[in-house]
């Protein structure tokens, strides 16, 4: 094992597939000056303009071109900057490349990977700090992963990489600096598989990106009290490991689903609803309110789903009965 951060694993992965692959490339914004994070240092001067390429400041632009050559044989590595400028490339990520396998009766695919930072970031305000994981989990033809630590970041992104279909990888801008130990052997993720951080009996809890680290915090403050949480770090929303957190929950016999993302139609609630409908037991969600992100950081912190938050919610949950009344 070796120490080293979110951001570094990331740049370590590419430049690993890159060596592999000739026909791996990046494209985007200031890659040439390392991207935004610092997430492609020095690896234009490993690659050269060719394959780490600077593009003009157009998202639709960037998009099109990575579909038609992932569609022509390669398989770009696109960098959006932030998730919310993304949407600027919807129509080429959803309408484009989500269908032209299923379009072509699978005579083509599209393996690209749509890097795409996420979540709030040092008062970024409304429309630098959104966490959009739900709108992409809701296409046919995604594939979407986000990873929580060093580790997974490096092998996360080589499964994403060598995927046959386009991947949407959010990366959650508050991680970049975190770091970890990963192994200093090769691995590469099984895409569709949750990690469990956590065995217990009392209460799943699953969770994703940023929000795992305050999912993790809450275990050990519950763990002080006796509660035994089975914390599932899902990693993979689509697809996601339905058969681990059935397990878990059914074993557990209450659940709850923590993340950043806006609570109304949140990811969370595809999976709360599946367990519930599944298993019949306690649900319960918690994610942000609906309302923009805002700049002011007190107010920021308004919105965000913190240890304590998910903590508590664990004691209203574990306070029911089994017919649901507290």
């Amino acid at each position: 094992m070796t120490r080293m951060s979110y951001r570094e694993a990331a740049r370590l992965a590419l430049a690993e597939e890159m060596r592999r692959d000739p026909r791996v490339w990046a494209l985007g914004e200031d890659l040439g000056r390392g991207g935004v994070f610092g997430q492609y240092q020095g690896l234009q001067e490993e690659f050269g303009p060719e394959r780490v390429v600077d593009t003009p400041i157009s998202e639709a632009a960037i998009m099109a071109v990575a579909v038609g050559a992932a569609m022509a044989g390669t398989r770009p590595v696109v960098e959006m900057r932030f998730s919310d400028f993304a949407l600027c490339a919807i129509d080429e990520l959803v309408n484009q490349a989500a269908k032209a396998r299923y379009m072509f009766g699978g005579q083509c695919r599209v393996p690209l990977v749509v890097r795409e930072p996420i979540g709030m970031w040092r008062s970024s305000a409304a429309q630098h700090s959104q966490s959009l994981e739900a709108w992409y989990v809701h296409i046919p033809g995604l594939v979407v992963l986000a990873p929580a630590t060093p580790a997974d970041n490096r092998a996360l992104l080589k499964a994403a990489i060598r995927c046959d279909d386009p991947v949407v990888y959010l990366e959650h801008k508050n991680l970049w600096p975190l770091e970890g130990e990963v192994p200093e052997a090769e691995e590469v993720a099984e895409i569709g598989r949750a990690r469990r951080l956590r065995f217990g009996n009392d209460l799943t809890l699953v969770s994703w990106s940023a929000t795992v680290h305050a999912a993790a915090e809450a275990a050990e403050t519950l763990a002080d009290e006796g509660i035994d949480v089975d914390l599932l770090d899902l990693r993979s929303l689509w697809p996601w490991d339905k058969e681990a957190v059935l397990e878990s929950a059914a074993r557990t016999g209450r659940l709850i689903v923590a993340h950043e993302a806006v609570r109304v139609s949140g990811f969370g609630a595809e999976i709360a609803a599946t367990v519930a409908e599944e298993l019949g037991i306690p649900v319960a969600r918690l994610g942000a309110p609906r309302i923009p992100v805002p700049y002011s950081p007190p107010l920021e912190a308004e919105l965000q789903v913190t240890a304590e938050a998910i903590a508590a919610a664990a004691r209203r949950l574990l306070a029911r009965n089994v017919g649901g009344r507290v």
